[in-house]
């Protein structure tokens, strides 16, 4: 047993493949692909956005003059000004900043994103083989008290991109290479939304690893990088930008431009307004490009009155207006999509709540990234290891009565029933030592005892629970049962071995199992196929041969079956690591592929799995109670299916994102509080342009929209939606 568990310990857990650093055709390759993938995903995002429609707002940008927010070191250009919606000055303004390093600063609403999302655009539609790549890449999710910048960087850039993570095309450095080689153009967006105690920190980083000739824009809020530079330094050898104040009558021209023809007049009614009362609160908000774009979302279409807008007694100050904006935009534009198209949306005040319930969660976690693999960590029955263990336990249990309460029907006896029920304790501690390993060293020796430690038990939990329902005398039951405490404990192990312990991962799958570079993994499949299908043999033989003696010495027999069993289960091994190491497309993944990846991935693992665990119990109860050799194992496996194959299904489902994901989901749909659809209301959401996507993940098009949604979730009583007549609930129709 000890020899065995050796074996499949080391084939499974040898480490990644090694390769070679990535030579200059990967790395080129590696530029080429990563321009697709960010070019295809930004060209896509820009239309949602609505950031060509018709044109970008004429947002104005010049040299920052506060000497304390700009690096001593760097020459200040008084002349460098450019306009968002130019991409020529965009692309002339950052190749003089010498050496195309930039700050992007601003106040709250103030387009610094936008600025970000076009610059990118703009670089890479004049791109030539040699440039550099621009990548987009939330600061939000860099903590330097974990790992270094250029670390970080590769890890982001590898998830936003995961077809980049195949080593075998693309080598195992080639991102490294990249940045090493300044072939990379870092858009660090969002230095604000980093925890206020880290944005000091973040910036010593960018500075002690980013050398100071290397490309670089950063945005930030104003107040905030000036208090981070307090307690560090600026952005060496880098220019900075600020926005020169979007102009009223530049606004409403932009604003009238994007309206349908019918509607032009009434902003004429409203410039007219404003040149009579030009200190009214709407002529403020409109120099903000955040609230000009919710006023476009809002009034340039529909049947709501412009003028409005210029009413002082209902919206006596620029924060009043704000709030009626902010307030207005999600039943706008919902019941708007409604009149389209009144089958195929949701209700105003249902997705309103929805939304609401999103933001809130989202601030209660302090981030900006909604990841639909981490929705389980709002779950209260799913975020703590006993709750969670809790929680799959009953899972198991009932798919276990479900199972034998079939058998039962099929004429079997109702102690079948209670058997494999008890039978369900046995993924318990599986669950506990699974929640331990992310916090113990994850090196191959520590994670064989963790793991063989908590197979062990479980298969001693397994035996315990069946010992009270075995037949026969005393002596003979405790016999049965020490001796199936290493097979029961086997089981277990394989299952681990395939797939680990159970508990949600850090990151959904990615790509598909594919046939790529075969010939390479076909030697290391063939042995590790040979060793385990030669150890289970030399194990099974022995425990029928020594553990049920018969009448006559049958040891060759048992060695001829279990070699075929253990070369069953060596095959299934090894397909197991052939989908884990599973190549991704040259795509960036969307939020619907991975959540379809995982989901694929974890209904073939579970299938599998209970297969694998039930194989080496049934080939050893074929052995002992039939005659008819191998003949007869498949029937002896489909019943052990049907009693005990929900122990290694459940196992193999909790190691995947997805099932979390299902759980919680179905849990927070039962009160009400998300759409039993939620990746189609998502997917809505982001058409209609509340949401927006950042590689496989949402987030709210406004930092500033999620803050006022949340800060009104924990507002008592009911929030109606503003600007919407009639108040009643409706129900969601989906797609």
């Amino acid at each position: 047993m000890t020899g065995l568990l050796g074996v499949l310990t080391v084939w499974a857990w040898r480490g990644k493949p090694r390769h070679g650093s990535a030579d200059t055709g990967q790395i080129a390759e590696t530029a080429q692909a990563l321009a697709r993938m960010v070019r295809r995903q930004w060209e896509d995002e820009a239309v949602l956005r609505q950031l060509f429609d018709p044109a970008p707002l004429p947002v104005a940008w010049t040299s920052c003059r506060t000497e304390a927010l700009v690096d001593g070191r760097t020459r200040t250009d008084t002349t460098l000004v450019c306009h968002a919606h130019d991409p020529d000055e965009l692309m002339a303004t950052f190749r003089r900043a010498t050496p195309q390093r930039v700050v992007v600063l601003g106040p709250a609403g103030s387009g610094k994103t936008t600025f970000a999302v076009l610059l990118l655009l703009a670089l890479l539609r004049s791109r030539r083989p040699e440039d550099p790549v621009p990548v987009l890449c939330p600061l939000a999710s860099f903590d330097p008290s974990r790992e270094n910048t250029r670390d970080w960087l590769q890890r982001r850039i590898t998830e936003d991109y995961p077809a980049l993570s195949d080593t075998q095309r693309y080598g195992t450095a080639s991102v490294v290479d990249l940045l090493t080689e300044h072939r990379l153009v870092p858009l660090l967006d969002g230095l604000d939304e980093v925890p206020p105690p880290r944005r000091a920190a973040v910036l010593t980083a960018l500075n002690d690893t980013m050398p100071v000739n290397a490309p670089l824009v950063l945005t930030c809020r104003t107040d905030d990088y000036a208090r981070a530079v307090q307690e560090s330094t600026p952005v060496a050898n880098a220019a900075v930008l600020q926005p020169v104040p979007l102009g009223r009558s530049e606004a409403l021209a932009a604003l009238r431009l994007s309206t349908v023809p019918e509607r032009r007049d009434a902003w004429d009614t409203l410039a007219r307004r404003l040149d009579s009362i030009p200190q009214a609160p709407v002529a403020h908000v409109l120099t903000s490009p955040l609230m000009a774009t919710l006023v476009r979302s809002v009034y340039t279409t529909g049947d709501r009155d412009l003028t409005e807008l210029a009413d002082l007694r209902r919206f006596p100050t620029a924060t009043a207006l704000e709030r009626h904006l902010l307030d207005a935009l999600i039943p706008t534009l919902y019941e708007r999509s409604r009149r389209q198209d009144p089958t195929r949306h949701w209700h105003p005040q249902n997705a309103q709540r929805y939304l609401t319930f999103l933001a809130d969660e989202l601030s209660r976690q302090n981030t900006l990234d909604l990841a639909w693999w981490k929705i389980h960590t709002w779950s209260t029955s799913l975020v703590r290891p006993w709750r969670r263990a809790a929680t799959w336990l009953a899972v198991a249990l009932i798919g276990q009565f479900l199972a034998n309460a079939f058998v039962v029907l099929l004429g079997a006896p109702w102690w079948v029933v209670a058997l494999g029920m008890a039978h369900g304790v046995a993924v318990l501690p599986l669950f506990l030592f699974g929640s331990r390993v992310p916090a113990v060293s994850t090196t191959p020796a520590r994670r064989t005892i963790i793991c063989a430690s908590a197979s062990l038990i479980g298969g001693l939990a397994l035996i315990l629970t069946a010992v009270p329902f075995m037949p026969g005398p005393g002596m003979a039951v405790a016999k049965d049962a020490m001796a199936s405490i290493p097979f029961a404990g086997l089981s277990l192990w394989l299952v681990v071995l395939a797939t680990g312990l159970p508990g949600p991962p850090e990151l959904p799958s990615h790509g598909r199992p594919s046939m790529a570079h075969w010939r390479r993994r076909l030697p290391t499949a063939l042995g590790g196929v040979t060793w385990v299908a030669v150890s289970y043999g030399l194990l099974f033989a022995s425990y029928v041969e020594y553990g049920h003696r018969a009448a006559e010495p049958r040891f060759l027999t048992s060695l001829r079956d279990g070699l075929v069993i253990g070369a069953v289960l060596g095959v299934a091994l090894a397909l197991f690591r052939w989908v884990r190491t599973a190549s991704a497309e040259d795509h960036q993944d969307t939020v619907e592929a991975t959540l379809r990846t995982d989901r694929l991935r974890a209904l073939l693992s579970a299938a599998a799995c209970a297969v694998l665990f039930v194989l080496p119990d049934a080939g050893i109860r074929n052995k002992i109670y039939f005659t008819g050799g191998l003949t007869d194992l498949p029937i002896v496996t489909a019943a052990r299916l049907l009693t005990v194959g929900a122990i290694g299904l459940v196992l193999a489902l909790a190691t995947c994102a997805w099932p979390h994901y299902l759980l919680a989901r179905c849990q927070f749909a039962a009160r009400g509080q998300l759409p039993w659809r939620l990746q189609t209301f998502l997917t809505d959401a982001h058409r209609l342009g509340i949401l927006r996507r950042a590689g496989s993940t949402y987030q709210f098009r406004h930092a500033r929209l999620q803050h006022h949604l949340a800060e009104s979730a924990r507002v008592p009583g009911p929030r109606l939606c503003a600007g919407l007549s009639g108040s009643g609930s409706g129900s969601t129709t989906s797609r």
